[in-house]
């Protein structure tokens, strides 16, 4: 690594020609002025998460804030809605690699959302040349040409670009999306888009605040108007649930709605009441869409959203096509038919999907259902949905099986992640960083509180260690020694049972695992 200063940064990752052009003075010296704006009140909002998290742990429960019942009971709306985003049926998401960015905006999809955070593995090279790829697929300039000759380019119809950082819980080593709106928000506007976000991980409507300040000082410190920046929400944490209404408040002057951030939603039940015996959740696989607390959830969202004139969007469906097997590929499809007509019936603007080859199969029924561009002004009975609601706890087993599954997709999913790779095919599904959490996070939440298995096994650490030993020497099996070795996983092993048998609770798996890449 190299050791340069570049606009009152320093930069310590490898500065080559190609990065250069990202990385200019004049770049690195808006990231800094931002940084240096907004650090003090990023870790007193972050200190706060930390107390919610004590507070939580200690036998209180969230709920709707009374400090803010004038803003869920007054009369205001979103900002008006931008033309290139009125109509977002089907959404696709992936890492900002060169060829995966070429197909999506290819896709047929309304939007694209290319993401830096949980589908992409944050390495130097994968972030440096993230920004390289948006920069050029922004002026229609990107190309690739693949190991096998096949060539690669943009159509002259493509997807409305979104772009996702890595949430501002993190600190960085690397490099921050602050470089992709320096770059690309004049541009975009003169092409009749503008820089458009989704927002991960927002805990609070502080912090959709502290985002809100920093898109005003970002607008004027390159001179473009206000209002030009546009950001969706994702609703992906289950205290967020509880302030949507102040979150879009917050952001009205730039908002794109709110989204069912469906996975990380799940997971942040999990976490959030970890130290609560009674919120063990069953099996992943038996956390559904249509569980009390999940159906909730979505209801309050598109019913607050359309009360405030802005997009409701729906969540990923997991599943990719199964080109080797016609029956099971089926299988999958039909999965998808019905999670997007659930979706689309209940009121849903658009959904996601994970792979291009499932496009058309979402569109087709938001297509049917939805023949307008988005269902915003749709009359619909107002939703009901307590506090209680959104705490319920859905029924269901435990089971060795769904042991294993875990403990398997886990330790698959950090060794990809390791290796540079944040978007992982596990058994014909997407698995990304906001699957795989559920995954950890409920084998340390069955190991705290010695949940007992359908099979009628307490499951404990000694237990997990040895089906994670177990599990390993499986994976060594069927890729080969050299593979296996290549392919770090006895380091994702070993990571993965210090997060699920250790005494506290790692807050994100990827932290764990951040200073094992470059």
């Amino acid at each position: 690594m190299s050791l340069v200063q570049l606009g009152g940064l320093e930069v310590q990752g490898d500065v080559s020609p190609a990065s250069a052009e990202i990385l200019t003075p004049g770049a690195c010296a808006f990231l800094a002025r931002i940084a240096t704006r907004f650090e003090q009140e990023r870790q007193r909002l972050l200190t706060a998460r930390t107390e919610r998290q004590r507070w939580i742990s200690n036998g209180a429960l969230p709920d709707f804030l009374t400090e803010t019942s004038e803003v869920r009971a007054s009369s205001w709306q979103a900002a008006p809605i931008p033309q290139d985003l009125q109509d977002r049926r089907v959404e696709i998401t992936g890492p900002p690699e060169r060829k995966m960015l070429i197909n999506a905006l290819n896709s047929g999809a309304s939007v694209y959302m290319s993401d830096f955070e949980d589908s992409n593995a944050p390495t130097w090279r994968n972030l440096i040349e993230g920004q390289i790829n948006l920069r050029d697929a922004v002026r229609r300039q990107i190309d690739y040409t693949g190991p096998d000759g096949k060539q690669y380019a943009l159509k002259d119809k493509t997807a409305t670009l979104f772009v996702r950082p890595r949430g501002w819980h993190l600190n960085e080593k690397h490099v921050t999306v602050s470089l992709y709106f320096f770059h690309n928000a004049a541009e975009l506007l003169a092409r009749g888009s503008g820089p458009y976000f989704y927002l991960p991980k927002m805990e609070s409507h502080l912090e959709a605040r502290l985002w809100n300040d920093v898109f005003l000082f970002a607008q004027d410190a390159i001179g473009i108007p206000r209002g030009s920046i546009r950001a969706t929400v994702l609703i992906e944490t289950i205290l967020a649930a509880f302030e949507m209404e102040e979150i879009l408040f917050e952001l009205r002057e730039h908002s794109a709605g709110l989204n069912c951030g469906r996975w990380d939603y799940i997971f942040s039940f999990i976490k959030k009441f970890r130290d609560r015996p009674e919120f063990v959740l069953p099996d992943r696989a038996s956390v559904t869409m249509d569980r009390h607390f999940l159906k909730s959830y979505v209801d309050l969202l598109i019913d607050i959203c359309h009360r405030r004139g802005i997009h409701a969007m729906g969540g990923m469906a997991a599943q990719i096509p199964i080109k080797s097997d016609p029956e099971a590929n089926g299988r999958a499809l039909e999965k998808v038919r019905q999670d997007k007509l659930r979706e689309v019936k209940a009121g849903h603007d658009g959904t996601w999907v994970a792979h291009p080859g499932l496009v058309a199969v979402a569109k087709e029924i938001f297509d049917q259902y939805m023949p307008q561009a988005n269902q915003i002004a749709v009359p619909r009975e107002a939703a009901r949905v307590s506090a209680a609601d959104l705490l319920a706890v859905p029924e269901g087993d435990i089971t060795e099986a769904g042991l294993r599954v875990n403990i398997d997709i886990g330790i698959r999913y950090l060794a990809s992640w390791l290796s540079g790779n944040g978007c992982v095919p596990i058994y014909s599904l997407m698995e990304d960083a906001a699957t795989a959490e559920i995954s950890r996070a409920q084998v340390w939440q069955w190991v705290r509180h010695g949940a007992r298995t359908r099979e009628g096994t307490i499951v404990s650490g000694p237990m997990v260690s040895a089906a994670i030993a177990a599990q390993l020497e499986q994976q060594r099996r069927e890729s080969g020694a050299p593979a296996f070795d290549a392919g770090r996983f006895d380091l994702a092993g070993r990571l993965f049972e210090d997060m699920v048998t250790g005494e506290e609770f790692p807050e994100f798996l990827t932290l764990a695992a951040y200073e094992h890449i470059d």
